[in-house]
């Protein structure tokens, strides 16, 4: 028998993955409140029913302050019964919460008298500490796609893969217009041929083979992703051992139409073949320029 507790952050995509939980065949309940838990997971423990050999229960402050501060008091009891349950803990920074808040204009639960969204998601975080310590797998939907999630969790509770507590963003972008704000590490490729000064080539981009070719003609580009391989294999554990799971790596160059694509696709793929982390790539400024001369575009 599998238990799983969902918690995490209000706003930071707990009934999605309940959802893709019950897609994966489990029998999942949202915001059950913290003293019918016990007497619900008994029911599995006693085998009264056969379809609860794997359960979703997800918890969080819509329970009440009081309430879930025994929420710890609560895991002890499981573990009593012979359970020892799965935490999943869903998180998003605090701008991504607030901007979800305001956009589908809802409240809170935790906010406060005067209903500062904010507060409510700094003691929402306070309260739930003890949980993402405990947790054994943290989501960060911050720049985590639907899709994304569920190919996770189908990975974990479907499949039964392995989960590393991370997710590793690959992101090319060009100089020109701004370093990307969350990044966390950040390369400089300009020291490579740009093939801007082609003309024939000066119109592709760095997903095409032309430019991939151009790019990795340059000895300096292969010595370049050797390096930035190694490093990250060294880096990432040591992220994850600080507890550490979103990780955005970007790849600059002037305008972010060529060698950072074409770079940031060779280390993607590297790091695709030989480890079981989820990695997404993202190409921020490619369309851009290409964008700006037709009259599309638009700065955000």
């Amino acid at each position: 028998m599998r238990f799983v507790i969902v918690t995490g952050m209000s706003g930071s995509g707990k009934i999605t993955a309940l959802r893709f939980l019950e897609d994966a065949g489990y029998y999942c309940v949202d915001n059950l409140p913290l003293p019918l838990i016990i007497p619900f997971a008994q029911l599995s423990v006693d085998g009264r029913s056969s379809e609860l050999s794997k359960i979703a229960v997800g918890i969080d402050v819509r329970s009440g302050a009081l309430s879930f501060d025994h929420a710890e008091e609560m895991l002890g009891e499981l573990e009593k019964i012979g359970i020892k349950p799965d935490i999943i803990y869903m998180d998003a920074s605090d701008e991504v919460l607030v901007a979800r808040y305001k956009e589908t204009r809802r409240a809170h639960p935790i906010a406060g008298p005067d209903g500062k969204v904010i507060d409510g998601i700094h003691l929402e975080r306070e309260k739930t500490a003890f949980l993402r310590k405990r947790a054994d797998y943290i989501f960060d939907t911050s720049q985590l796609l639907t899709r994304e999630l569920k190919a996770e969790i189908d990975r974990i509770f479907r499949e039964g893969k392995d989960f590393k507590n991370i997710y590793i963003t690959i992101r090319s972008f060009g100089f020109k217009y701004g370093l990307p704000s969350d990044s966390d590490l950040v390369f400089d490729v300009r020291f490579l041929k740009n093939p801007y000064y082609d003309i024939n080539l000066r119109p592709l981009t760095g997903k095409d083979p032309e430019i991939r070719e151009f790019v990795e003609a340059c000895p300096e580009s292969g010595v370049f992703l050797d390096k930035l391989e190694d490093m990250l294999t060294f880096l990432i554990p040591n992220y994850i051992t600080e507890g550490k799971n979103q990780l955005v790596v970007s790849i600059g160059c002037t305008g972010g139409r060529h060698r950072s694509v074409a770079l940031s696709e060779a280390i993607c793929e590297r790091l695709r073949s030989k480890t079981e982390y989820g990695i997404r790539i993202e190409h921020r400024d490619m369309d851009r320029d290409l964008a700006r001369k037709s009259g599309a575009y638009r700065r955000e």
